[in-house]
């Protein structure tokens, strides 16, 4: 077990058993995010499979030590690690988020940006950053501070939602800056000192309906972001039928990612990198 201290040098342990950093600053993300999240996690195949992607990932490019699950949310990709026989760290700094991953039995938990836990230098193995690149500002500037933090060697694995052309007024509710290619996150990473050792594409079926419900309702003003309840719908289909589809579909997916096979499209992108020495 990491002695947290050693590492992180602006985190303080209370009462109700969670690290949290003294002095706080403002994230882009909405807390109610967390909230809504929670309620769909267990049961939604984009986060069930995403989850069998970054496994496989993981284990096919294993770690060297501890990941800490940066902006993880309520846990629900940490706990799935963790599962997988990977030690894992969960750095939110959501409170909600937080007080989730608790529910979910989750231990040790940070309460803080990765700023304000103030890490050491080359002091992580490990870094996961699902869904959480695209929320900062100047993301070159966030993997270079990723990449200072890490030890020569220390892995990152990655997931980032793809095609800027599938830009909606989701990205917008959810206070993304952004979306991905395969070219745009090479240049990116290779700025801040990674190199990148596996990459594709993910949720390969998801990208016409994106457009098509989402992308170019929102071009034409029809869709507005009001709340999360429409992409709770998305995200879990009320259609049995439409879920068993969805499911084998992604099973191919991830039988393609066990043979290390590269998806040439997706909804999504999903990366593993390191440090240079």
């Amino acid at each position: 077990m990491i002695d947290i201290p050693s590492i992180a040098n602006n985190l303080e342990y209370r009462s109700d058993g969670v690290w949290y950093a003294r002095h706080n600053t403002d994230f882009a993300y909405p807390e109610e995010g967390n909230a809504f999240c929670y309620g769909v996690e267990e049961s939604s195949f984009w986060f069930n499979h995403r989850n069998a992607f970054i496994i496989e990932a993981l284990q096919r490019y294993p770690p060297d030590g501890v990941v800490f699950d940066i902006g993880g949310g309520n846990g629900f990709v940490a706990k799935a690690i963790g599962e997988a026989g990977f030690e894992t760290i969960l750095v939110e700094p959501g409170v909600q988020g937080i007080r989730n991953a608790q529910r979910r039995g989750l231990s040790p938990l940070i309460c803080a940006t990765l700023e304000d836990a103030d890490f050491s230098d080359h002091c992580l193995a490990a870094v996961g950053l699902f869904d959480v690149l695209e929320h900062t500002p100047d993301d070159v500037k966030f993997l270079s501070q990723l990449h200072k933090l890490l030890v020569p060697g220390g892995r990152l694995y990655l997931t980032v939602p793809a095609y800027q052309f599938l830009w909606s007024v989701e990205d917008v509710m959810a206070h993304h800056y952004r979306r991905y290619t395969r070219r745009h996150l090479d240049e990116r990473l290779q700025k801040s000192g990674f190199q990148v050792d596996f990459f594709t594409y993910i949720f390969a079926t998801l990208p016409f309906p994106i457009f098509l419900f989402r992308t170019l309702p929102s071009l034409l003003g029809w869709r507005k972001p009001v709340d999360f309840s429409r992409t709770a719908t998305e995200l879990n289909p009320e259609s049995s039928l439409a879920n068993r589809l969805i499911d084998a579909v992604l099973r191919m997916e991830l039988m393609a990612l066990r043979r290390l096979k590269r998806l040439p499209f997706g909804g999504s992108c999903l990366l593993v990198a390191r440090t240079l020495d």
